[in-house]
């Protein structure tokens, strides 16, 4: 449905001086495109290099998470949509959408003490820019003038291709990177044949393989948006493969919702696979495949009468997939109560279930012509999970102190037990309201829960607290730490060190040996009976405390020897190791 008011915009450009290989005649051949759009990501991947360039051991800056986020996505999100074309519209999308993430990230990473911007909010904005952007190019299309909010009143065909033309060109050229790195790989072996090693060293440097990635991709986009009458081309290929599998799909989701019938559910929740992501995960590909059946209209969609009664079983299996997802997310939570992957899961769930019942009304209402009321419903779900994802990634609803009440609520009421109690969640994944939880409970008269609690605030990392039988519940390193001599203090900055290390931060028993001023030998032992860990801690010359041994020097050796004549003997050396219970539980070593 379009409106009447709507016509498609028309710029005025020059006269091509050659023929254009654009789909759309409004886009005229830009030849510096290619070029211009590798500048572009060239620089910020290098920008995305030196925002993200720390030390590993120290967590990331909140507002250089946030940079980097929001540089990475208004440089692709721009070189993906930008026309010359009311190019200012592009850039003014992606530096909104820039914004938008960059400001989530921020918020993600400051949200849990690991300071990791890559949570489900962040998902879930990334998954709103990508719905987002075909609807924005679509509009930018056919709006008459910049007022082009009423999305609603695009045309369905424009909309299909613009998104299926973003993935085939997204792919593409993502899959040129990859060939551009074994390309430069090859370069730089062949020159360092011959001595030079220029290429080769530069490849091992990451300033410039972020530099190189950017380059690839945003020159590849640039190349494919030039012949995009090749990528449709591509793109009606890709369509095609995979509506060739719509049938495999359909009798598969068939005969498997027949087999439910007789078995019963409870083999889905005995099979120990997680039974809600795999049903969404059909559900999503039966939406692929109806859609890649049915095409942008209706004279693109499959004549063949194999696909075309594939297409419309598809769109009904998605009620019963989404049915089983949500059932299934439904008694995870009665069992084992809210957590913040719950929530996402349920509201997966949902959606899924919107996509199934628009199918069945679309089938059971339009028949054998069931796509034309299905693409209008499409374009409307579409609208409205991109509104729905970018709603959910801000920080409006917090789904950790949901989450905090809901568990705190089992603990006290004794459904969960102290010892089943997913402390390291309470600490790492439920937010500001998770530790203070824990501080509330660290002052519980139940010693139980108190201790708990203590151990999940002293943990360095959530590792610290699982096992593989459960949740662990650690003392404090110093508490599990003894010093060999005894006696001896450790420097505050190798104590540190020392209790991040694999050795010691999951172990119940940790012994640091002291051997000189610049070496700490340390083993640990995550459960008695348990095979040891051990390593060294050493001061490296920059002075700071790092696990593993330091270089040995290179032994200086003496200029012109003759060794027909030089002087030979055998001289003894005095080694050391580490016994425990009197056997050597290290090789020798100075």
């Amino acid at each position: 449905m379009t409106d009447t008011n709507d016509t498609t915009a028309v710029d005025s450009f020059p006269t091509s001086p050659r023929v254009s290989a654009r789909l759309d005649d409004n886009d005229l051949p830009w030849p510096l495109r290619p070029w211009i759009m590798a500048a572009i990501c060239a620089v910020a991947g290098l920008s995305f290099h030196l925002l993200i360039d720390h030390h590993y051991e120290d967590a990331l800056s909140h507002w250089r998470s946030a940079m980097a986020t929001a540089v990475a996505v208004a440089a692709v999100v721009f070189v993906l949509g930008v026309e010359l074309r009311r190019w200012q519209w592009a850039l003014g999308f992606a530096l909104i959408w820039g914004a938008i993430l960059g400001l989530i990230a921020w918020q993600t990473a400051a949200y849990n003490i690991q300071g990791n911007p890559v949570e489900w909010p962040f998902w879930s904005g990334m998954l709103a820019v990508l719905v987002a952007t075909p609807l924005f190019q679509t509009r930018r299309d056919v709006a008459p003038d910049w007022r082009f909010w009423k999305l609603w009143w695009m045309p369905y065909e424009r909309l299909h291709s613009h998104a299926w033309t973003d993935a085939v060109i997204g792919a593409a050229s993502l899959a040129f990177v990859g060939i551009t790195f074994l390309l430069t790989v090859l370069i730089g072996q062949m020159f360092k044949l011959i001595g030079i090693n220029l290429i080769f060293d530069l490849l091992n440097d990451e300033w410039f393989g972020w530099l190189l990635a950017g380059a690839a991709f945003g020159g590849a986009v640039g190349l494919l948006r030039e012949r995009d009458k090749l990528v449709s081309t591509l793109q009606r290929l890709v369509m095609i493969v995979l509506a060739v599998l719509a049938p495999v799909l359909a009798v598969a989701l068939v005969l498997f919702l027949l087999s439910l019938a007789g078995t019963g559910l409870q083999k889905l929740w005995d099979s120990g696979f997680s039974t809600a992501a795999l049903m969404m995960a059909a559900a999503a590909f039966a939406v692929l495949l109806a859609n890649a059946v049915i095409g942008n209209g209706s004279d693109d969609r499959a004549t063949n009468p194999m696909l075309r009664w594939a297409a419309p079983v598809l769109a009904v299996a998605v009620l019963p997939l989404a049915g089983i997802a949500y059932y299934s997310m439904h008694l995870r939570v009665i069992q084992y109560g809210w957590t913040p992957e719950r929530i996402w899961g349920v509201i997966a769930a949902i959606i899924a279930l919107s996509y199934g019942l628009s199918g069945l009304w679309a089938v059971v209402k339009g028949r054998r012509d069931f796509d034309d009321l299905l693409r209008p419903l499409q374009q409307k779900l579409a609208i409205g999970l991109a509104l729905l994802a970018l709603f959910l990634a801000l920080p409006i609803l917090d789904f950790g102190a949901i989450s905090t009440r809901d568990q705190l609520a089992r603990l006290k009421s004794g459904a969960t037990p102290v010892e089943k109690f997913d402390w390291a969640a309470l600490a790492y994944d439920f937010g500001p309201s998770g530790r203070a939880a824990l501080k509330e409970l660290e002052r519980s008269p139940n010693r139980a829960r108190a201790d708990a609690a203590k151990s999940a605030l002293a943990a360095k990392n959530r590792w610290d607290l699982m096992g593989p039988e459960g949740p662990k519940l650690l003392k404090p390193i110093a508490e599990r730490l003894r010093i060999v001599p005894a006696g001896r203090t450790l420097p505050a900055a190798a104590l540190d060190r020392i209790s991040k290390t694999y050795m010691c931060s999951g172990a119940k028993a940790c012994v640091a040996v002291w051997l000189d001023d610049k070496r700490i030998g340390v083993m640990g032992q995550n459960e008695p009976g348990d095979s040891l860990n051990f390593d060294f801690v050493t001061l490296n010359d920059a002075g700071e405390w790092v696990q593993g041994d330091r270089a040995k020097p290179t032994v200086a050796r003496k200029p012109d020897v003759d060794l027909s004549k030089a002087h030979i003997e055998v001289e003894a050396l005095q080694q050391r190791r580490i016994l425990v219970d009197g056997a050597p539980e290290t090789s020798t070593f100075e």
